[in-house]
């Protein structure tokens, strides 16, 4: 008797082992041969039977069914292998849409992607999160619904990806994330629940993440050091952040703050106070706000002859102005970085000791502005942490800018709406936003809206000024 037999025996319970030869029904099955194809893992009709252990008929059917939901289709023909020519399915990446964003202290990026990852279009903008979150949603619900129009359609959304500043990630309804009167114009956006006011208006799940998590992700997705495990990813601008790659996976931590590194202390007591309220924290002596202060002082004081002459042109100087002052071959401007750089790498030091990572990126608007500042980076890791660390260790500079967390932010989606468990609750459905779980809290969302009077536009009567052209 065969493994697939019944056992006839009397008094036994009957029951068939080995691969299953009965059709299934429910999501689970054509969870499973989608992703299979989605992610190249299988995509001939043989190997899908042998990956996903079904039957042929089952296989052909879920098959049926995916291409009837428009996620696969057939494919080309691939090489023959002592017979006929196999046929290769092929996910179809433009089954729907996602949008991310990505909003920093001074800017705001948006950008639309496929299913398969690929930005299709991105825009950045100036922005100023002191107009306040309801403003700032306003304006991000504008640009996305342009983008839907210039190169979507409003129904294809399936998902939203959110990168937020820190202060913002981090801020909870029970404690003051803020501490001091700099940040006043970040407390209105408190408890703001982006996730569901996105998710209302577009009616699509949205996920939200810290910026410097949502650039790590990106930078091990697609940059210069794709798919290595372990990665350090430090972004350097107005504020500063870190995220990690372990094992291919990105740590989070307990609540979903690590990676604040800009409140590590430095021993140097004597400085600015932080946001946070202390002294002496990195981000309050390195920072691209730091930078911009110690410039504003030099090019009062005359320390710094080519700040001041900025500051008599401009009506002030910024930390952008201190990388030109450094690459013309201003001594205060190249000490300046070359100071931050040294402090940001001895912040590092005890990190790289800690989880001895194949490759450390230093990202961030101040990273880009002199090699200065890189070499001081690097020297300092390199001095203050274990040679057996270090012996493979590369230390590079990120070339993706605001892309990689449009690009992070996109690939987090991706992974959450795939996810084992949450595609096969939607998959026969053909869409996330038909999940039962995201309809519910839709009614729950909507349910606890404040106020009828603040409700969010609907996609047809949003308005604003258009966006100027975006970069594709």
């Amino acid at each position: 008797m065969s493994d697939g037999d019944l056992d006839p025996s009397p008094g036994k319970t009957t029951r068939r082992v080995g691969r299953p030869r009965t059709l299934e029904t429910g999501g689970p099955s054509l969870a499973v041969v989608l992703n299979l194809i989605r992610t190249g893992a299988a995509t001939a009709r043989l190997d899908l039977e042998r990956r996903s252990e079904l039957g042929r008929a089952a296989l052909v059917d879920r098959l049926e069914k995916l291409e009837k939901l428009g996620l696969v289709a057939e494919g080309e023909l691939g090489a023959p292998d002592g017979g006929r020519a196999p046929r290769h399915m092929q996910f179809v990446a433009e089954a729907g849409a996602i949008l991310v964003a990505s909003i920093e202290r001074s800017s705001i990026s948006v950008a639309l992607a496929d299913l398969s990852g690929r930005l299709i279009v991105e825009h950045h903008e100036a922005v100023d999160l002191a107009d306040g979150p309801e403003a700032v949603l306003d304006r991000l619900t504008s640009l996305f619904i342009w983008l839907l129009d210039e190169r979507g359609d409003k129904e294809r959304v399936w998902a939203i990806g959110l990168a937020l500043p820190e202060p913002v990630v981090a801020d909870t309804n029970d404690g003051d994330a803020f501490g001091i009167v700099s940040l006043d114009a970040l407390r209105s956006w408190r408890g703001f629940d982006f996730e569901s006011e996105l998710s209302l208006r577009f009616k699509a799940p949205c996920w939200t993440r810290g910026g410097a998590q949502m650039m790590t992700f990106g930078e091990f997705k697609h940059g210069v050091c794709q798919g290595a495990g372990d990665l350090l990813f430090v972004r350097l601008g107005h504020s500063i952040g870190a995220g990690m790659v372990s094992a291919g996976r990105l740590h989070r931590g307990a609540q979903g703050f690590a990676g604040m590194i800009g409140h590590a202390p430095t021993g140097e007591m004597d400085g600015q106070a932080c946001h946070c309220g202390a002294k002496g924290c990195l981000e309050a002596l390195a920072s691209g706000e730091a930078i911009a202060r110690e410039a504003r002082w030099a090019a009062q004081d005359g320390r710094s002859r080519y700040l001041a002459d900025m500051a008599a042109l401009n009506g002030g100087v910024t930390a952008t102005d201190v990388g030109h002052g450094a690459q013309l071959g201003d001594a205060f401007c190249a000490d300046l970085l070359s100071r931050c750089g040294r402090l940001v790498g001895e912040s590092l030091a005890p990190l790289v000791n800690l989880l001895n990572p194949a490759f450390v990126v230093l990202g961030g608007s101040v990273a880009e502005s002199a090699d200065v500042l890189l070499a001081s980076f690097r020297q300092a890791i390199y001095r203050r942490s274990h040679p057996l660390v270090t012996r493979d260790l590369r230390i590079l500079r990120s070339q993706m800018g605001e892309t990689a967390a449009l690009l992070g932010a996109t690939q987090l989606v991706l992974d959450e709406i795939f996810s084992p468990a949450r595609l096969g609750e939607w998959i026969t459905r053909g869409s996330p936003r038909r999940s039962p779980s995201f309809l519910a809290f839709l009614e729950a969302a909507r349910a606890k809206r404040r106020t009828p009077t603040a409700s969010p536009p609907s996609l047809g009567n949003v308005t604003g000024r258009e966006p100027s052209s975006p970069k594709r």
